[in-house]
């Protein structure tokens, strides 16, 4: 995809979310426990959450008309969930309700460091079925951009990209939680693969800490199909290999206190794929993403903890 014309600063792209909706269970200690070890926590919290959920709402906030494509339980935490979303002004038309499976759940530990540990139970985020997909043609066709991760079925993450392909809308793919390789025929699928270091790492065999890191695991990503690639390192910024950029570029993040920096990625791509679905070129695109990220590690939460565009520094 190439840079576009300076964007009316009143527009409002589309953006289409298929993905993960959990309710999150956070508690913050002073570190994150050992195996077999019992720790005192400080403080515990119940949010929504969610990938999906934490994207949309990034979206929606930094100044994108959203909708998702999800499924919650017939449940107290599917009832808030659809609420909050409905709330921030998400079209929750596409979101289903199971009568079968709870929603989903993420048990998350924040330590004083701001690191975190998640273990995540899928719920009703396995009802989101390709099928669902598929009765949704018409709400895909209307977005600007489509954004997906891996937290809901494969086959679904599949489908979802294949329909975004098929009727030329630009497709985001956030690899996360990456347990293994994607498949081939996934990549040319694929408008913007945004990975963190850690899932880059998993998706090229290659450890990775550094932005030299992230370049060679960048490239050898773009070398699979995919038009292009931006790797977020967290502190140190983002690493971008772009369409018709041989290159590629190491964009350091703005210098923050970080307070907890669960939700900063998903501030990322919100913000990202809410800049690209209003017609910004895509520089611009991932530093407001980067701005909006470093603002949420500054607050604690997830949802909570995302900003509004008006708070976001030009």
């Amino acid at each position: 995809m190439t840079d576009k014309a300076k964007p009316n600063p009143t527009s409002r792209g589309r953006v289409t979310v298929v993905g993960s909706l959990n309710m999150d269970l956070v508690a913050r200690a002073p570190r994150l426990p050992l195996p077999g070890e019992t720790l005192a926590g400080h403080a515990f919290a119940q949010v929504p959450g969610g990938k999906g959920g934490n994207q949309a709402v990034a979206a929606a906030r930094l100044g994108a008309q959203v909708a998702m494509i999800g499924c919650v339980g017939n449940d107290t935490n599917g009832a808030t969930l659809k609420s909050s979303l409905e709330a921030e002004g998400i079209d929750c038309t596409a979101l289903a309700t199971s009568e079968h499976a709870p929603t989903g759940v993420a048990l998350i530990i924040v330590d004083d460091a701001s690191q975190n540990a998640i273990v995540i139970v899928a719920g009703s985020n396995a009802e989101v079925t390709p099928e669902r997909i598929g009765a949704q043609e018409d709400m895909l066709a209307q977005a600007d951009v489509i954004v997906c991760q891996l937290e809901t079925p494969a086959e679904t993450v599949r489908a979802a990209l294949a329909a975004g392909r098929r009727l030329g809308r630009t497709t985001i793919l956030n690899p996360a939680p990456a347990a293994s390789a994607l498949p081939a025929d996934w990549f040319p699928l694929v408008d913007y693969l945004i990975p963190n270091e850690l899932e880059a790492g998993t998706l090229t065999g290659a450890p990775i800490s550094t932005p030299d890191d992230a370049r060679r695991a960048a490239h050898a990503l773009k070398a699979k199909g995919a038009r292009n690639v931006i790797v977020t390192l967290g502190g140190q910024g983002v690493y971008a290999l772009l369409h018709g950029d041989d290159d590629g570029r190491h964009l350091p993040s703005p210098k923050v206190e970080a307070v907890d920096t669960t939700a900063a990625g998903d501030t990322f791509i919100g913000g990202f794929a809410a800049e690209l679905a209003r017609g910004s070129a895509v520089a611009d695109a991932i530093a407001f993403g980067q701005r909006a990220a470093a603002l949420a590690v500054t607050r604690e939460g997830a949802q909570p903890s995302i900003p509004h565009r008006n708070e976001v520094s030009k």
